[in-house]
């Protein structure tokens, strides 16, 4: 595959091992290559080293909370055009953070709203790179 061609790549950082599963085959379908960590402090680190088109992102995790990746992402620079949707079933969390989002999904999340949803980011995303 040539660089041209190279897929988009998300990140998901989720300590659901079910969810993990549900959410990287939904992305993979959209047409994404897909990380994924399961730990905050791990997320901070690779988000160091790579730069994802598109985040999912969980509020509760381990080590790191979600909220803290969430404003780390919008202080970074190289992550200026990072899309992030939080994934939370922490519904009052979300108000405070709602700005700082693309799209707040409350759990539990469908395979389909997933896949259909991130499949509209990468189609966006096709046409602002075009243009």
């Amino acid at each position: 595959m040539s660089e041209v061609e190279k897929k988009p790549v998300s990140l998901i950082i989720e300590d659901d091992p079910d969810l993990i599963h549900i959410f990287a085959r939904a992305l993979e379908l959209s047409g994404y290559e897909t990380k994924t960590v399961e730990d905050g402090t791990e997320a901070i680190a690779l988000l160091a080293k790579i730069v994802p088109d598109i985040v999912v992102l969980d509020l509760h995790l381990p080590g790191v909370s979600g909220r803290e990746i969430l404003r780390a992402i919008r202080a970074d620079g190289r992550l200026t055009h990072t899309r992030v949707i939080l994934a939370t079933a922490d519904y009052r969390t979300v108000e405070d953070l709602r700005e700082d989002a693309d799209l707040v999904l409350l759990k539990p999340i469908s395979f389909k709203q997933l896949r259909d949803l991130s499949s509209r980011f990468l189609q966006t995303n096709k046409r602002t790179t075009a243009i």
